[in-house]
């Protein structure tokens, strides 16, 4: 018999047994405290028998026996069978359920020749060939880390090459025409030579982004000028070619919150002016609405405001609005301009009371600023000013976003937002339950309804319509084409309308959603679903779905996935616990828009997949009003109802969020077809990370997106309202990745391009102030060229 003290656990492995067996032990003691707790709301055994498993081969390996190492490879074949049974193949979701259990295996490997009694028969031949499994499955999962998952890619039936297309035009509007397509039809630039892009000019505003502002800005270009503005509503005007300052005009707008502008807009007068003034001030004038509610006009050469409209060349927007707090009502998109008219809506304060300015949709006259029309849809007979003393109907659904407009059709089609507040909905009027969530079509000279489709229905969960509509003319395979209105939602909802009348084009689906609402209020039994569409980050979420950086916080997550109610989308919030939005209130897609490629009848778009979760507060546990968060996280008081509401992004306790990746993807549909044609995660994690470090490291694992796409008639895709640092291109037949450029800091804004009429050199241009939620500030306005020739 062998004599225990030739045991290496008692001589010289003892010590890293030992060491390791308490490891297993402490794993195992928070695997298994969190499993009990996990199987006591109805979820997975797995955690709980793995921690078990891994307290008792602890304390195998703190003895020196061998009965450790057989219990941590029936915990280690275990941990592969349950990963493989509840994920499949998925990389990203098996990262967390194995890269730790392959570490623990690979000591467990190395360990494992001190378990044996010295002298005894045998090799160690096995355990180090583990060894060398482990560190390979390792380096597998790290190679696999750096290249990009794709869930869709292009098929053998996609085209291999775009159309040709017409060329030339300014960009003009926010969305680059009035349609708000984003497509430029430009072939300077092609993915022959995108990859030769480099920066041609770069201005700074003197105004970085900072304490809450988001610079946001699309840029103009009309003629050899570029136009700007800043989150406090700066506007400079630049050469096009070189990117110096022509002007600067500084409106000294504040506001409490949201600082932001999204964008100038641009009328051209001179086709209603006289030949003898033809040459005068003001013929092509800037339109800018401000963060404090003003509509000023600008003259397009000198910047000097035009004092023929309005008061000195401003309009006061709160006129009408009656009582408006600091900044509980203005404007963050850009105008839109259609005709002779400038059409207003305007952002109102999120979740603060029941009691805010009206949502009224105004029209003013571009020549002088008079009130032309307004669209008050709870009170349909007010058509101008509300009478004396008197006010436009508070608290009714606003249009925050931007507007498209048909010339032709002299329709203009607006994406209406919620009765405030967002998450509670008992009080809402007959007309607001109408128009809210919706898409109104409007007659651009009247200002009187068409027609309107709604795509949420009581909305209770801050599903406001803020992506901009896209208009597009579809083939209908009979030779001709329909007009068509593609409206991208919060929801990941992609609705096809005939923007004639707004019949849907793709089925739309009355499907019934989960009930339940808080006393007091209701909720609707069945909400649209775009059948006829695919949905954008619409799966379902599971307990499987949650994911973490490590099985740690995976474990945390999965316990409070099953400690909130979730029944899939439109779970109603409630008072007794937190209620998981999926998918979120900042979307599936939001202000940033869509592009349409129209050679190729391709939808680009980008989204975002991340939950929040909220609860309802009684009015007697409200806090203070007054400590009220951000306009999206946090507390917000809801005043004039019975509760406040708590919400939140659902994040693991190391800042990464609770489901799996990823988290922002660009996917381009045929719009045809109906079918995603590819997908692809966009971001990597090189300027973010757990716990707000950023890892430097270009993972792919698709952040969220903000701003929208630009295309070009090339085959291009531009985009750079990722989380890491870059403008980039993209294959629009692919998906593929086909440069990008380094920015200081990151972006939310659409890109745009332009041809400059000075050397005929195509440019991309991108405002650069910080990615959301990054520290990492700046002022940047960069544009892209190639080289300029010999």
């Amino acid at each position: 018999m062998t004599d225990p003290s030739t045991y290496p656990s008692h001589r010289r492995g003892r010590v890293p047994l030992l060491i390791f067996g308490i490891l297993l032990i402490l794993i195992g003691l928070v695997l298994g405290a969190g499993g009990v707790r996990l199987v006591s709301l109805d979820g997975s055994w797995y955690y709980l028998i793995a921690g078990v498993g891994l307290v008792l081969s602890g304390l195998g390996y703190a003895r020196g026996s061998r009965a450790g190492a057989w219990l941590f490879a029936l915990v280690f074949v275990g941990t592969l069978i349950w990963s493989f049974w509840e994920v499949g193949p998925d990389f990203w979701q098996l990262v967390p359920r194995l890269v730790g259990v392959i570490v623990l295996a690979l000591v467990a490997a190395l360990l494992h020749p001190l378990l044996r009694p010295v002298g005894a028969p045998g090799g160690n031949r096995g355990a180090y060939s583990l060894a060398v499994l482990c560190v390979l499955a390792l380096a597998g999962f790290g190679f696999l880390m750096f290249q990009p998952h794709f869930p869709v890619s292009a098929t053998g039936d996609a085209p291999t090459a775009v159309p040709a297309a017409a060329s030339g035009g300014d960009w003009d509007h926010y969305g680059r025409d009035a349609a708000g397509t984003r497509y430029a039809p430009f072939t300077q630039i092609d993915k022959s030579n995108v990859g030769n892009l480099q920066v041609a000019w770069t201005f700074r505003t003197g105004e970085p982004a900072i304490n809450g502002a988001e610079d946001q800005n699309t840029p103009l270009q009309v003629g050899d000028t570029v136009y700007l503005c800043t989150p406090h509503n700066q506007v400079f005007a630049l050469n096009a070619e070189t990117g110096e300052q022509r002007w600067k005009f500084d409106p000294k707008a504040s506001s409490p919150v949201w600082q932001r502008c999204r964008g100038v807009s641009y009328y051209d007068a001179g086709a209603s002016m006289t030949d003898a003034a033809a040459d005068a001030a003001c013929r092509q004038r800037i339109v800018l609405s401000t963060i404090d509610a003003r509509l000023i006009q600008l003259d397009a050469r000198t910047g000097k405001p035009c004092t023929a409209f309005g008061n000195q060349g401003t309009v006061d927007l709160k006129a009408g609005m009656g009582e408006v707090k600091p900044g509980y009502y203005f404007q963050t998109s850009a105008p839109t301009v259609a005709r002779d008219l400038i059409i207003i809506g305007g952002w109102v304060y999120d979740n603060r009371a029941v009691d805010e300015p009206s949502g009224a949709v105004r029209a003013f006259s571009a020549k002088n600023g008079e009130l032309v029309w307004a669209w008050d849809l709870g009170n349909p007979a007010i058509t101008k000013l509300p009478p004396e003393g008197g006010s436009y109907t508070r608290g009714t659904p606003n249009v925050w976003s931007t507007p498209a407009y048909d010339d032709k059709l002299g329709l203009l089609y607006l994406p209406t937002g919620n009765s405030p507040p967002d998450f509670w909905g008992a009080h809402r009027s007959k007309a607001a339950e109408e128009y809210a969530s919706s898409i109104v079509a409007l007659d651009i000279e009247t200002g009187r309804e068409r027609w309107k489709f709604q795509t949420t229905h009581h909305d209770l969960w801050d599903y406001d319509v803020g992506t901009p509509p896209t208009l597009h003319d579809l083939p209908d395979g009979k030779g001709g084409t329909v007009p068509a209105l593609i409206q991208a939602t919060k929801r990941g909802q992609i609705f096809l309308l005939d923007r004639r009348d707004g019949t849907p084009l793709a089925e739309v689906k009355e499907v019934p959603v989960p009930q339940g609402a808080q006393e007091g209020d209701w909720t609707s039994p069945t909400q649209p679903y775009s059948v006829g569409m695919p949905g954008i980050g619409t799966t379902p979420f599971t307990e499987a779905s949650m994911w973490g950086a490590t099985f740690f916080d995976q474990l945390w997550c999965r316990i409070e996935f099953r400690k909130m109610r979730y029944e899939g989308d439109f779970t109603p919030l409630r008072t007794d616990r937190r209620t998981l939005i999926y998918p979120g209130y900042y979307g599936g897609m939001n202000w940033g828009g869509v592009s349409v490629v129209p050679a190729l009848d391709y939808l680009v778009i980008n989204d975002i997949r991340m939950p929040q979760w909220a609860r309802l507060i009684p009015r007697d546990e409200t806090p203070d009003p007054t400590k009220a968060a951000s306009v999206h996280e946090g507390y917000a008081p809801q005043e004039g109802t019975p509760y406040g509401i708590s919400k939140n992004g659902f994040m693991s306790p190391l800042g990464v969020p609770c489901h799996a990746p990823p988290y922002g993807t660009m996917t381009a549909v045929d719009l045809k077809t109906r079918k995603i044609v590819w997908q692809a995660p966009l971001s990597t994690l090189q300027d973010t990370g757990p716990l707000g470090m950023k890892t430097g490291l270009q993972i792919p694992i698709g952040m969220p997106t903000l701003g929208g796409p630009l295309t070009t008639a090339s085959g291009l895709v531009f985009y750079a309202g990722t989380q890491d640092y870059y403008l980039r291109a993209i294959d629009v037949l692919t998906g593929k990745e086909l440069w990008k450029g380094r920015l200081p800091v990151g972006a939310q804004a659409t890109p745009m391009t332009y041809m400059s009429p000075e050397s005929g050199r195509q440019f991309v241009v991108i405002s650069a102030g910080g990615a959301r939620q990054s520290p990492d500030r700046g002022d940047y306005v960069i544009a892209y060229a190639l080289p300029k020739g010999p």
